[in-house]
């Protein structure tokens, strides 16, 4: 196994390089730069300032100075948040993004488990066809509108939450961005444990339990649910690096201070080492949670084995 996970790290070294140059080449393709604006500078400021960031040399040789820097941890300074580090800006945003992905992701799991397997164990029923079209109800209703709509009714109805002013502290401003978040991936787990609990239901070693008389509750919770998580934590990988890094749409509807909406404010105004460093995250993020995904997915299908 050590081998196995050894080798998928060193294999992600330059799936990583190629995101971080793919992004750093055509960032700098676009037209403008991080200092253009309304009110233009005098040559001399505007040289100095050009100096200060390196972008007064060469394009290649900025991609090397960058590489270096990266390899020594540092993430470089951004354009527009002076006095600012790319660093410190994802040490601040990402705790939060991370804290709503990962309770988005423990509801996801803990309601669409029990509705998947529900409704497998009653197919072709009404319980199945009424929670199959509320899965397809929650994939199809975006977070744009499910996050505008919480605060409709919670805060601005009912005045039961919060609506803004983001306090880290207090339960009640978890809830409206984490059911937000969470409702999408609530109906993809349902669906995918829906599918996979119905086909390890049909497999032989559940028929042989169901000929020696088990009860059907023994045989799901025993017998078929470890087997049915492997397709889920194949899912799962990418699924919470998308939650971690959270959205942008929760971010803006509750005020939230994630790295998301840095993100797209320094795509707008050309921080190349803000928008760089946050694919760098996400980009570990996918290739971590991977990892562990296939690792998660050996133990829940003893038949897999993993090969170095």
């Amino acid at each position: 196994m050590w081998r196995f996970i050894l080798r998928r790290l060193l294999s992600a070294i330059p799936t990583l390089w190629l995101v971080v140059t793919a992004a750093f080449f055509l960032l700098h393709a676009a037209p403008g730069g991080p200092f253009d604006n309304a009110r233009r500078l005098l040559p001399a400021i505007q040289r100095a300032v050009e100096a200060r960031y390196h972008l007064d040399q060469p394009l290649w040789r900025q991609y090397l100075e960058y590489l270096d820097d990266l390899g020594h941890g540092d993430l470089g300074p951004s354009y527009q948040y002076r006095d600012t580090s790319v660093d410190q800006i994802i040490a601040q945003g990402l705790p939060v993004d991370a804290g709503i992905g990962l309770a988005a992701l423990l509801l996801a799991l803990a309601t669409g488990i029990p509705i998947g397997i529900a409704a497998a164990l009653h197919r072709d029923s009404a319980l199945d066809h009424a929670l199959m079209s509320l899965a397809v109800f929650g994939i199809s209703v975006p977070v744009f509108v499910v996050a505008p709509l919480l605060v409709l009714i919670f805060a601005v109805a009912l005045h039961w939450l919060p609506a803004g002013d983001w306090v880290p502290t207090s339960p009640a401003h978890w809830i409206m961005p984490t059911v937000s978040l969470a409702l999408p991936y609530v109906a993809y787990v349902a669906r995918l444990m829906r599918a996979s609990t119905l086909e390890t239901l049909d497999s032989p070693f559940i028929r042989t339990a169901r000929a020696k008389g088990l009860p059907a509750r023994t045989i799901a919770l025993r017998h078929a649910l470890r087997p049915s998580l492997a397709p889920l934590i194949s899912f799962l990988g990418p699924a919470i690096a998308g939650l971690i890094t959270g959205s942008i749409i929760v971010e803006e509807v509750f005020g939230l201070p994630g790295i998301g909406r840095y993100f797209i404010t320094g795509a707008f105004n050309r921080d190349y080492t803000l928008v760089v460093g946050v694919t760098i995250v996400y980009g570990v993020l996918i290739v971590g949670l991977n990892l562990l995904a296939d690792l998660a997915y050996a133990w829940a299908d003893p038949r897999v084995r993993l090969q170095a």
